[in-house]
């Protein structure tokens, strides 16, 4: 069928016979291949969520916690209950701390239906992370990917036991990267995956897994009352915990024995001491004996620099007392009235009758 035109110029005889496919060539160019159907594409997408669950099931765990109770007849009632998975062959056991913290007993029930006694190997509140070990050999594992090649878009699958069914799966995408989350310590926890793969309580402490089959976080919390708001501890930060928990029981961090606030800065002490930010950490209670009791820090001051670096903020204190300022004299910047002063303060190992910061 010709194309009609109604034009009130004219048009060149090239343009009418293109308009009309009067001609007949066909370049390498016009060889598109034509888009799939969508039958095609949903069945890839479900083969291939099919294929990661075969992968991932035997490694996913639930993990129960029952506690004394002298008023049941077997003297324990069902306590609490999440999720974990495989990391090593040789038992070791990967979940959230919250979900183990305090625990006096532990069991894991395997995905090929073994019920076992774990034991705590070491549990991290500052990160919500925990290993625990069961006496078993040759298990099946899984290997933890590298959380900085995860991207906003891609598929994600979470497998757990919410509310006790076990070996639940449910999929979804990497809603957004870096996201930041409190802890139960209420420490800060940094690049934090968020996900609309559905979580629920059990799910904490199981894997959320890419396309291959590898975990990319370690599924941690959700936000009530909304829907499709999960998040994950990255992968990256459990590969670091885990080794430090298997190797020590433990994550080292420093202290300096104070309780502090963010507050801003009056606009005319930031433009007299030329700071590079109007907010710092206003000093409000010191631990007796504390490192900064005796680095000649007061209740009143404002915290804006240490180790030579700008402190806006109690989280960015937080991240700075780490393992390998213990011990180590290290220069702290305060506000004082309207007075900048440089104290040098020691931090300690944090202990657990210690504050947070």
């Amino acid at each position: 069928m010709k194309i009609a035109t109604a034009s009130h110029g004219r048009r060149s005889p090239e343009l009418v016979r293109a308009l009309n496919n009067e001609t007949n060539s066909v370049t390498g160019d016009d060889l598109v291949p034509p888009p799939a159907a969508d039958d095609e594409l949903l069945d890839s997408y479900s083969l291939t969520v099919s294929r990661v669950v075969e992968r991932v099931r035997p490694t996913v765990v639930n993990i129960r916690t029952p506690r004394p109770d002298p008023k049941r007849p077997n003297g324990m009632d069902s306590g609490g209950s999440g999720s974990g998975f495989v990391i090593a062959q040789d038992g070791y056991i990967l979940t959230n701390s919250h979900v183990v913290h305090g625990a006096g007993k532990i069991e894991v029930a395997l995905a090929d239906g073994r019920a076992l006694s774990a034991s705590l190997v070491g549990d991290d509140p500052e990160t919500d992370l925990a290993v625990i070990r069961i006496h078993a050999s040759d298990l099946v594992h899984i290997n933890l990917a590298d959380s900085q090649s995860v991207r906003v878009g891609q598929i994600a699958i979470a497998i757990g036991s919410p509310f006790g069914f076990q070996q639940t799966v449910t999929a979804g995408v990497v809603s957004a990267l870096g996201r930041s989350m409190r802890s139960q310590s209420g420490r800060l926890i940094d690049n934090v995956i968020q996900t609309d793969a559905a979580l629920n309580p059990g799910n904490s402490g199981g894997p959320l897994v890419n396309s291959r089959g590898e975990v990319i976080g370690v599924n941690t919390a959700i936000i009530l009352p909304a829907q499709g708001i999960c998040f994950a501890i990255a992968s990256n930060t459990a590969k670091l915990v885990a080794a430090w928990l298997i190797k020590e029981g433990r994550i080292r961090r420093s202290w300096i024995g104070v309780a502090g606030q963010n507050v801003p800065l009056h606009p005319r002490v930031v433009r007299f001491h030329r700071l590079p930010s109007n907010c710092g950490v206003l000093v409000t209670g010191l631990e007796p004996g504390s490192p900064a009791k005796r680095a000649n820090l007061q209740e009143g001051d404002v915290i804006v620099a240490f180790q030579d670096k700008t402190i806006s903020q109690i989280d960015e204190l937080h991240r700075h007392l780490v393992a390998s300022a213990i011990g180590i004299a290290t220069p702290i910047t305060i506000i004082r009235h309207t007075e900048k002063i440089h104290l040098t303060v020691v931090p300690e190992e944090l202990g657990s009758s210690h504050q947070r910061n």
